[in-house]
């Protein structure tokens, strides 16, 4: 006789068999499905008052109105693990303490490590003035303003996190972009304000004149475009990058984003996007743009009306980018890498001869402002003999996915940018400059020995001539360790 068995064992077998069937394998529950996420939003940094100092001339300007108003755009990215805040201000140039006091406030909020936070400036040359340079007069009441809404933009893209795709690609542009920087024909006279004569070209000569030899230096026509969608397509951000120093013709009266602004306004209608609850965010980024700008230097173009070139540009600008964006490859999820390190560097400060040279011809001019470079330059070197002997600057790279960006603290001359973009073991690279503060103009040693505009020592250019291959080296070198680690990851299986 064959015994059965009891009733409760048939239920602990059956319970077993159905258990083991809804039972993943071993280490799979474990796995939870890896999401992106990202939130952007563009912040308002119009002064509520006017009239009020506006930078980028030699001369002390001020502004009445705002022609279009001034953003800090950003967008927060999350893998899961690793969060990180792009941020872009229209503004000329912002020193490091206002960058370091707004991510302070808006790490504090979101938890985002304040090293996973790259902040820059447009360099718009008509914004509020918040760095001194040259006759340019600090708005000293209009920093707590700006640096609340730096952080307040971060916090309010950071609670506007939701699942999303991001993807890549580069776009080209050749036709916006010249080197400024010209040797002239053999005979032609450079003057610089030190009365020197050592100079060996010059910057911004008379477009199309029989004095023009050849640029001194290329051009970077590329346009990275980084574009960030929620998961039913709609786009939350573009980011885009351009080495265009700003374009100008603006009214000496008036603010504007310059280009930077338009470019995200023409983008924004060709997205189509009109969603009030969730507008796109779009964004034009500084590249490398120490030595390029917008003019024609081998034919000239008539003069235009305000705003028009900028219109012109902008329109020109943002059709590539979005021919490159339309062939974006979007990913559901990319892992996320910061770097952020600190260098130090050299300033060239004046000597005592420079120095007595620059009080004699303020003594003999009387007090400013002054229209004279000469005397312009004597007050600069006068304000240098406060500087310390080094200054310490922030760099940064960041990867997302297979794309990575580095920061400048300076306005880069395009060579490095180049360089960074040959040697970088990420493909695309780009840079962003004027990012987490502002250190002046950054020539390449070879630069230097040429002189020009962009080299002559003032609080706009002092850092030492050994400074670009030190910048270059250290970025480069956070991009190898970037490459490192997401070898390692790999080998992980993490």
């Amino acid at each position: 006789m064959v015994s059965l068995p009891c009733p409760l064992v048939i239920f602990g077998v059956v319970l077993g068999v159905i258990f083991a069937a809804l039972t993943p394998p071993h280490g799979v529950a474990d796995e939870m499905p890896k999401q992106f996420r990202a939130g952007a939003v563009a912040i308002d940094i119009t002064p509520e008052s006017f009239p009020v100092s506006s930078s980028g001339s030699m001369t002390h300007r001020e502004a009445v109105r705002a022609h279009d108003p001034l953003h800090a755009r950003c967008l927060v990215l999350d893998d899961g693990e690793t969060s990180i805040a792009l941020v872009t201000c229209d503004s000329c140039m912002i020193p490091r303490e206002i960058f370091d006091e707004a991510k302070t406030i808006a790490s504090e909020a979101t938890g985002i490590p304040t090293d996973h936070m790259l902040c820059s400036a447009t360099h718009t040359h008509t914004a509020v003035s918040v760095a001194p340079t040259f006759q340019s007069e600090v708005q000293h009441d209009y920093i707590p303003f700006l640096t609340q809404q730096i952080a307040k933009g971060i916090i309010q893209a950071h609670s506007r996190l939701k699942p999303a795709k991001v993807g890549w690609a580069v776009g080209n542009n050749p036709r916006q972009v010249f080197n400024r920087r010209w040797f002239l024909r053999p005979g032609t006279a450079i003057t610089d304000p030190f009365d020197e004569g050592t100079d060996r070209v010059r910057m911004n000569p008379s477009a199309n004149s029989p004095t023009l030899l050849r640029p001194a230096g290329p051009i970077d026509p590329e346009i990275p475009v980084l574009s960030v969608q929620d998961l039913e397509g709609r786009p939350i951000a573009v980011w885009a990058n351009y080495s265009l120093h700003y374009v100008g013709g603006v009214p000496s009266e008036s603010l504007s984003a310059d280009y930077f602004g338009e470019f995200a306004r023409q983008v924004t209608r060709m997205l189509e996007s009109d969603d009030a609850r969730s507008p796109v965010v779009v964004t034009m980024t500084n590249g490398t743009s120490g030595d390029i700008n917008n003019v024609n230097f081998f034919e000239g173009h008539p003069r235009q009306e305000p705003f028009e070139q900028i219109r012109v540009v902008a329109n020109d600008v943002a059709t590539s980018a979005m021919v490159a964006h339309q062939r974006t490859v979007m990913e559901d999820w990319v892992s996320i890498d910061m770097l952020e390190t600190e260098l130090e560097l050299g300033v060239r400060q004046p000597t005592e001869e420079d120095v007595t040279r620059a009080k004699k011809l303020i003594a003999e001019a009387g007090s400013g402002p002054w229209s004279d470079r000469r005397l312009i330059y004597a007050n600069e070197t006068l304000d240098l003999v406060d500087y310390p002997d080094t200054v310490t600057v922030k760099l940064q790279a960041v990867r997302i996915g297979d794309l990575a960006i580095v920061s400048s603290p300076c306005e880069t001359f395009v060579e490095t940018g180049l360089a960074i973009k040959k040697a970088s073991p990420f493909q695309p690279t780009f840079t962003i400059e004027l990012a987490n503060g502002y250190n002046g103009y950054l020539p390449t040693p070879e630069q230097h020995a040429l002189g020009g505009y962009e080299t002559w020592r003032a609080k706009s250019s002092y850092l030492a001539v050994d400074a670009e291959p030190k910048v270059r080296e250290t970025l480069l070198g956070l991009l190898n360790e970037l490459k490192r680690r997401e070898r390692t990851m790999q080998s992980d299986g993490s």
